[in-house]
C-alpha cells in the first residue's frame, strides 16, 4: 500500500495522539502530522473529519476518517497486516489485549484526569483507586518484558504514553507511585525509537496541566 495518503490530526501533548504516532511507526508508515491548536481553536478539518467528538486523534486515510485512538491502532494493525503485528492472533489472546487496552483508559486515564483536572487534596479516593489499578495493571504484566509477552504490542502501546505523565499526577495529588515492574518495563518501551520520538516530554506535560488548572479555574 505504498501509494497511501495518510494524514493525522495531533495534538502532540495527547497520549491518544501519541499511541496513533507509536502504531504508524512500529509499521513503518509514513504519514503527514498536522498538529491542532486545541487550547485555542479547533481546525475546520477536525470539525470536519471528526463532527460527532471533535478531537483527536483523528487518521484521515485515503481521505476517509478515523476516530478514537484503540479503533485507529487497530485499524492500522489490519489495514498493514503485512507488518509487524500489533495484536495478537489468536482470539482470546486478542480478547485480552483488547480488554487491557480499555482498562488503561477506563482504570488509569478516567481516574487520573479527575486527579489533575481536580482541586488540590480533594480526591483521596481517586488517587487510591489509580494506585490499585496500575497494581493490578502489574500483575498483568507479570514478569513478562512486555504486555504481550516477549514482542511489544497493543496494551503496551495502549499504556506508554500515560508514563510520561505518572509524575504529573503525584505532583498534584501529592502521592507517590511505586510500580517497579511497570517502571523497569516502560524503560523497555523508551528505548525503541517508535516509542521514545513520540513520548511527550516530562516538562511539557507539567507545564500543560499547570496552565489548563489556571484556566479552569482549580489553582
Amino acid at each position: 500500500m505504498g501509494n497511501d495518503e495518510v494524514v493525522l490530526l495531533d495534538f502532540n501533548l495527547s497520549m491518544f495522539c501519541v499511541r496513533v504516532k507509536i502504531a504508524l511507526a512500529e509499521k513503518g508508515v509514513e504519514f503527514e502530522n498536522r498538529e491542532e491548536d486545541l487550547e485555542n481553536t479547533k481546525s475546520e478539518l477536525l470539525l470536519e473529519m471528526n463532527p460527532v467528538y471533535k478531537k483527536v486523534p483523528v487518521l484521515i486515510h485515503n481521505g476517509k476518517p478515523i476516530s478514537e485512538s484503540l479503533i485507529i491502532v487497530e485499524y492500522i494493525d489490519e489495514i498493514w497486516r503485512d507488518r509487524t503485528p500489533l495484536l495478537p492472533t489468536h482470539p482470546y489472546q486478542r480478547a485480552q489485549a483488547r480488554f487491557w487496552a480499555h482498562f488503561v483508559d477506563n482504570k488509569v486515564h478516567e481516574v487520573a484526569k479527575r486527579i489533575w483536572t481536580g482541586k488540590k487534596g480533594e480526591h483521596e479516593e481517586d488517587k487510591k483507586e489509580l494506585v490499585e489499578n496500575l497494581k493490578q495493571l502489574e500483575e498483568a504484566l507479570g514478569d513478562m518484558p512486555y504486555f504481550g509477552g516477549h514482542t511489544f504490542g497493543f496494551v503496551d502501546i495502549a499504556l506508554i504514553p500515560f508514563y510520561k505523565w505518572f509524575s504529573i499526577y503525584e505532583k498534584i495529588g501529592n502521592f507517590k507511585l511505586n510500580f517497579p515492574k511497570l517502571t523497569s518495563w516502560a524503560n523497555r518501551c523508551l528505548v525503541k525509537e517508535t516509542v521514545s520520538k513520540f513520548v511527550s516530554d516530562e516538562k511539557d506535560v507539567c507545564d500543560f496541566v499547570l496552565r489548563y488548572r489556571k484556566k479552569i479555574g482549580v489553582d
